[in-house]
């Protein structure tokens, strides 16, 4: 059945086994006439076929590399080797499935996003029965029920008490990823072993592993950049060959020289395996969380000389975190419970860091009453019959005595406290610079970028105390997007990367050679401006994705390499008349699967280990 259906797909093939066998059949039976004119009239129909293909590409701007192969059909007609001809057809229909097949390995990991795109998902009713719905129709909101190694279908929230997760094909992290009830779970994680409740917290078309979908499919369809880095090779490759062929044929007489020359002239490394490690290259990245949309981004990034980096969100967290306690006569845990159950009324975005930092001490928040928030000044609610004020400076000396202020550095802000009507503190919060950044920076040097930058919208001396603990010299603060296009059209050396994340940053990241988005908690506008979507809140990806070009590209130019030194070698032989066009014929097959399997070593270009990074997986 599979032998069946490979034959229907590549029907060349199996026209040409057909042929082969009748022919070998009618010289057995002493009928070689027939066996020559069969082969014969096959090979000349698919060098016909062949040539016509590659003048029309001709006419439209490419190089046809077919021209090799069907010169060495006509030459291998013309001095009587048809069996050799017929060996040269079928190398030309094997080439397809050949590239098929590594195509498949090389874009497994691409394949398996693509394939495990949930399609039902199951909603709980009132009554605790369920129903099976189409993912799309899913509403934020809906609780849903996940069986054991069923795929989440949209973003969510843990409802459970706890599960575990396979986020492999997410993250390519390859151990289980445990959660409690209230994480945030991403569309696309593979349940474990046991049923659990989520609550959807986006529409299918929002979540995270939708989005991945979109922008796989984009990279699956490109392929127009690796046409161009065999183009580099082929025209002297195709010269070397016809000026061995010919010289081989005027210094021995024989024209059998020049058939047997072209027969071995494979341009299989060039058609096949610099496309088949790009695509390779892609899907080990795709592995290593990193979506590179075009596969010409690839070469871009294997040459990068410098790396830009937004701030906020990029080279930080994002998000500010509690960095020092200054109670007043209490415990820093007490301040902080006190502070947390009251900030459970707010929205602000320092509510938020304020109530996780009392969740990551094992702490536990206290219901509130009369709770009230003053917009951009502060908060009050009463929290076990105490009446807790928390905000600006200004705002808790209007309601407490004893206020003492603390001193603070650049990029901090602080949080007062008072507890009816006496000072109790005060928090101290700051955007925190990403525990991974300064090992990216040392690992980006070790790649052979030349310059980093840091570009932000952010005050000076905020922007100077960061690029200061990183060690980055080249910073531009208080930019506008504008200034920050700016700043990458002239940058130099080239080609230039930018990092970043946010819809300020969609300008910058199209400008640039290569435009890099933290996808994970970024914006869409960034993730589509970019050629490079990070799925990961972990900057190292940035070196990751380096390193995952410069593999590729090397591994690219060794299969052409290996291919064409092999080839030319190979002519040489057969030059001097020690290779007959049948087993030449032959050997160029060997030649065509070493510089595929040379090809697919990229599929491990994320394997690679960066100093100070963890491994690629």
């Amino acid at each position: 059945m599979a032998v069946r259906h490979f034959l229907a797909r590549y029907p060349l093939i199996a026209i040409a086994l057909a042929v082969a066998g009748v022919g070998l059949g009618a010289e057995m039976l002493g009928a070689p006439l027939v066996a020559q004119w069969l082969v014969s009239g096959l090979a000349a129909t698919v060098a016909a076929i062949k040539a016509w293909s590659m003048v029309r590409q001709m006419m439209r701007g490419a190089f046809g590399l077919d021209v090799l192969a069907v010169t060495a059909i006509i030459a291998t007609l013309v001095v009587g080797e048809y069996w050799a001809s017929i060996i040269i057809v079928l190398m030309l229909a094997g080439g397809e499935a050949l590239e098929d097949f590594a195509a498949g390995k090389a874009e497994a990991e691409l394949g398996a996003l693509l394939s495990n795109v949930p399609q039902i998902a199951h909603r709980l009713r009132a009554d605790g029965g369920t129903d099976d719905i189409a993912v799309a129709l899913v509403a934020v909101g809906d609780r849903l029920l996940v069986r054991p190694s069923e795929i989440v279908p949209v973003d969510s929230t843990l409802q459970s008490e706890s599960a575990s997760f396979d986020e492999s094909s997410l993250t390519g992290e390859s151990l289980p990823v445990d959660k409690t009830r209230g994480d945030h779970v991403m569309s696309g994680s593979l349940n474990g072993p046991g049923a659990i409740e989520v609550v959807a917290q986006a529409r299918a078309e929002d979540s995270q592993y939708q989005r991945i979908v979109e922008l796989v499919k984009g990279a699956k369809d490109s392929k127009a950049p690796l046409v161009r880095l065999a183009d580099r090779y082929a025209v002297p490759f195709t010269a070397i060959a016809y000026v061995l062929a010919i010289g081989a044929w005027i210094v021995s007489g024989d024209s059998a020289r020049f058939a047997e020359v072209l027969v071995v002239a494979t341009p299989c490394p060039l058609l096949i395996g610099a496309p088949v490690a790009f695509m390779a290259g892609m899907s080990s990245a795709a592995k290593s969380g990193i979506v590179i949309k075009h596969a010409g981004t690839l070469e871009r990034l294997a040459r990068a000389s410098t790396v830009a980096f937004d701030k906020t969100g990029t080279l930080t967290h994002g998000m500010p975190a509690v960095v020092a306690v200054h109670p007043e006569g209490m415990t820093d845990d007490e301040l902080l419970v006190l502070v947390g159950s009251a900030e459970q009324y707010s929205s602000h975005v320092l509510a938020e860091a304020l109530r996780a930092a009392v969740l990551q001490r094992g702490l536990v928040l206290r219901d509130g009453s009369n709770a009230r928030e003053i917009a951009t000044h502060g908060v009050e609610a009463t929290i076990d019959g105490r009446t807790v004020f928390v905000g600006k400076p200004k705002y808790v000396a209007e309601r407490a005595t004893g206020v003492r202020h603390v001193e603070l550095r650049a990029g901090e802000a602080a949080v007062y406290v008072a507890v009816d009507n006496v000072f109790a503190g005060s928090i101290v919060v700051r955007d925190e610079i990403r525990g991974d950044a300064a090992a990216t920076l040392k690992a980006l040097e070790s790649l052979s970028v030349h310059r980093t930058m840091m570009l932000t919208g952010d005050v000076d001396a905020v922007a100077h105390d960061v690029a200061r603990r990183l060690g980055i010299d080249d910073v531009h603060g208080e930019c506008l997007p504008e200034d920050k296009v700016a700043a990458i059209r002239a940058a130099q050396p080239r080609p230039v990367i930018m990092v970043g994340d946010g819809v300020n940053d969609a300008p910058v990241l199209a400008v640039a050679d290569v435009g890099i988005a933290m996808g994970a908690r970024g914006s869409t506008s960034a993730a589509e401006s970019a050629d490079v979507v990070i799925l990961l809140d972990d900057i190292s990806r940035v070196a990751r994705a380096i390193s995952i070009g410069q593999r590729t590209v090397a591994i690219a130019l060794q299969s052409i390499w290996w291919g064409i030194v092999i080839s030319v070698a190979l002519m040489i032989v057969a030059a001097f008349g020690f290779l007959p066009a049948i087993v030449g014929a032959g050997l160029q097959e060997v030649v065509d699967l070493i510089s595929i399997l040379g090809a697919l070593r990229a599929v491990k270009a994320g394997q690679a280990n960066l100093p100070g990074i963890a491994g690629g997986r």
